[in-house]
C-alpha cells in the first residue's frame, strides 16, 4: 500500500463533458484534456486513490433544446453513451501519462471497456489504477452528478469533488452578478432550502442522507485538484 500524505486518500472527481470541450461547446479539445490528465496523474503518483465519474453534455444532453422532441429515454440514453466517449478519450490521455487506467461502464459494451462491478472497481483502485464510471447510473432520467454521488458512496470514497468553471458555490450566478457572494461552507440543506443550483436536487439529497462531503472548486486553475486533494482552502465545502 502506498503513502497517502494527503488530506483524502480515495476520492470521487466529476468532471462536466464541457469541461472536456474547453469552450468549443462540442467535441473534445486535446490540449484541454492533456492538462486534465497531467493534473490527475500528478495526485495519482502521490498516493491518491482516484475515479473519474465524467458527464457527455459536450456530445449531447437529454434534457437540451437539441433534444426537447425526442423521447426523454431515448436522449438520456445518447447522452449516456457520450459519457463513453469522454470516459475513452480520459483514458488515452491518463495513460500517456504513464497512468494504469479503466473504463467502467454501467451500460454493457465489454469490447471497449469492462462492466462496472462494484468490488473489481474497489480492487483497481487498490492496486494504483484510476478508475473512469461511465454511462452515468445507467439509467434514463438520472444525471450524471447523480452518478458521481451514487459511485462515491459505494466504493466508499472519502470525498466527492466536482469541478466547475466558478469557484465554489454563490448565492447567485457570479458571472451574471458581481456582487455574488462565495460560501466558503455550507450543508446540503442550506443548498436544498436556498435553492442553489450547485447539483441536481437527488444527487444533493443522496450525498445529505448518507453525509458525504464535497467540494465543489474552478477546474480552470492549475493545480487545483492537487491544492483541494491536499487540504488547502479552495472553493467551497458541503457538508451534511
Amino acid at each position: 500500500m502506498r503513502y497517502c500524505p494527503c488530506m483524502y486518500k480515495r476520492v470521487v472527481l466529476k468532471l462536466s463533458g464541457e469541461a472536456l470541450a474547453a469552450g468549443r461547446g462540442f467535441g473534445v479539445d486535446p490540449d484541454r484534456i492533456q492538462q486534465i490528465a497531467g493534473e490527475v496523474a500528478e495526485v495519482h503518483r502521490m498516493g491518491v486513490e482516484v475515479a473519474i465519474v465524467v458527464g457527455g453534455g459536450n456530445f449531447f444532453r437529454g434534457v437540451a433544446e437539441q433534444a426537447k422532441e425526442m423521447d426523454r429515454v431515448s436522449a438520456d440514453n445518447m447522452g449516456m453513451l457520450g459519457t463513453v466517449i469522454n470516459a475513452l478519450a480520459l483514458q488515452d490521455s491518463l495513460e500517456k501519462h504513464d497512468v494504469h487506467c479503466r473504463v467502467m461502464s454501467a451500460i454493457g459494451m465489454n469490447q471497449i471497456c469492462e462492466p462496472y462491478i462494484r468490488r473489481r472497481a474497489i480492487r483497481h483502485l487498490e492496486k494504483g489504477r484510476v478508475v473512469i464510471f461511465a454511462s452515468g447510473t445507467g439509467n434514463p432520467y438520472f444525471s450524471t452528478d447523480t452518478a458521481a454521488s451514487l459511485r462515491a458512496m459505494e466504493i466508499k470514497a472519502d470525498v466527492l469533488l466536482k469541478a466547475t468553471k466558478v469557484e465554489g458555490i454563490y448565492d447567485a450566478d457570479p458571472v451574471i452578478r458581481q456582487d455574488a457572494v462565495k460560501f466558503e461552507q455550507i450543508t446540503y440543506m442550506e443548498i436544498l432550502q436556498l435553492g442553489l443550483k450547485v447539483m441536481d436536487t437527488t444527487a444533493v439529497s443522496l450525498c445529505k442522507d448518507n453525509s458525504l462531503p464535497m467540494i465543489i472548486f474552478k477546474l480552470n486553475q492549475p493545480g487545483n485538484i492537487r491544492r483541494v486533494i491536499s487540504g488547502e482552502k479552495v472553493g467551497s465545502l458541503v457538508t451534511a
